[in-house]
């Protein structure tokens, strides 16, 4: 598969550094990949729980310890991610407008992330490629900072521990998994286009229906 090919040429390198980088310093190296991948820096926390919990299977680490690493990891770079929707907002949306999203724009995305915005955090934390920059718009829309936290904490929690038990069961067959779960990555970053399309799409339904009034 062409695509499978071309993701592995850029991520595979990436791969190998974390997991030496882990190899060489434990605990630490798993918290600070798994918050560079929070905040929004391309390194598949697949990889990094996976090895990590082959790294238990071995007895080089604990399950609790990763576990805990993962996860403090994941809110810290989180936090990161959440401070750049938060402080970028006016220089980038309101005064710049560097992106031209419109004042009733962010108004509506605060209502939006009212209604729904605790249910996206938290489940968005276990899907591929969107737990990765959900904290920035959760920064955009201002959303308060401890439910933001709590929310981001609990979610991580399943997914961080559901790898980190599949890398210490499968053991030396961790890379294998990481490849398959990559299909699961295509999957979510379709869906993700189709619903940025979807949503230019509607957004230039009701510009071009509030031009003429």
């Amino acid at each position: 598969m062409p695509y499978a090919t071309v993701t592995d040429f850029i991520l595979n390198p990436i791969v190998e550094v974390a997991t030496e980088f882990i190899s060489s310093v434990g605990l630490p190296a798993v918290f600070a990949l798994m918050a560079l991948e929070s905040a929004c820096i391309p390194i598949p926390s697949e990889a990094i729980m996976l090895f990590a919990g082959f790294a238990v299977s071995k007895g080089e680490l604990t399950l609790v310890g990763i576990v805990a690493a993962g996860v403090l990891g994941n809110l810290v770079g989180s936090l990161v991610g959440y401070g750049i929707g938060y402080f970028g907002r006016t220089d980038l949306l309101e005064r710049h407008r560097l992106f031209h999203v419109s004042p009733a724009r962010l108004r509506q995305a605060e209502g939006w992330f009212e209604r729904y915005g605790d249910a996206t955090v938290f489940f968005s934390r276990m899907l591929p490629i969107v737990r990765t920059f959900v904290s920035v718009p959760a920064g955009v829309a201002k959303m308060p900072l401890a439910r933001f936290s709590i929310l981001t904490t609990l979610g991580s929690i399943p997914w961080v521990l559901a790898l980190a038990l599949v890398g210490q069961g499968v053991g030396d067959n961790w890379e294998s998994w990481r490849h398959n779960l990559a299909y699961l990555d295509y999957v979510v970053a379709a869906a993700v286009v189709f619903g940025i399309g979807w949503w230019l799409l509607k957004r230039r339904g009701d510009d071009s229906d509030a031009a003429p009034a």
